[in-house]
């Protein structure tokens, strides 16, 4: 793959953008606001064509097998970006705040089952393919950013398991073991797993014409 560094790059700053979004999340307490400003991250990140691991995995079944190493590079450059939003913010006056909730997140996550996890991250990675195909294919300014925002809310609100914003989250909470590695990966599976799942419908509805 051409320009390692630059993809690299590009998937750190996605990751900070997630982790600004979070990062304003944690800070409200209207739940329903939160995941509307939640969104920012999104939006930002494909409006500057950065790399996010769940706008990416779903178009696997659509390009051969080096696009799987983008997408592995992409999930590292994910981690490092929320991994350092998460601990410099251990730093700052707001830390106290964001922190409290975070690890309530966290708690809730590690003490559920790993199906719950799974089937809850597969959800959201449905989601996320939406958000961005209809982002790229919307051809109207207003309905392509609303298929970001509400897409944003709706796997928020619905409690919805979003791998990269979990890799924050943990991240801020300053917590780290093998359970919450299994648990991320599985995170990481269902995202996948959704991500692909309508592509994979198309693909048959073709093959069936």
């Amino acid at each position: 793959m051409k320009d390692v560094k630059k993809y690299l790059i590009n998937s750190i700053l996605a990751g900070i953008l997630i982790g600004i979004g979070g990062t304003v999340f944690l800070s409200l307490d209207n739940k329903v606001i939160g995941s509307m400003l939640f969104s920012i991250g999104l939006l930002f990140i494909v409006s500057r064509k950065f790399n996010l691991y769940t706008g990416k995995v779903g178009y696997i079944p659509y390009n051969n097998k080096k696009y799987l190493l983008e997408v592995f590079i992409t999930i590292i450059g994910n981690f490092i970006g929320t991994f350092f939003i998460g601990t410099m913010l251990r730093f700052t006056r707001i830390y106290g705040v964001i922190n409290t909730k975070a690890n309530n997140l966290c708690t809730i996550k590690l003490n559920d089952s790993m199906i719950s996890i799974l089937i809850l991250s597969f959800f959201c990675g449905i989601l996320m393919f939406l958000a961005v195909d209809g982002y790229k294919t919307i051809k109207d300014s207003l309905g392509k950013n609303l298929s970001v925002i509400i897409c944003v809310m709706v796997f928020i609100l619905c409690s919805f398991e979003h791998s990269i914003a979990n890799m924050y989250y943990f991240s801020v909470n300053g917590v780290f073991s093998l359970k919450i590695l299994s648990y991320v990966l599985l995170m990481i599976l269902g995202n996948g797993l959704g991500g692909v799942f309508i592509p994979l419908c198309y693909r048959l509805k073709k093959e069936n014409i």
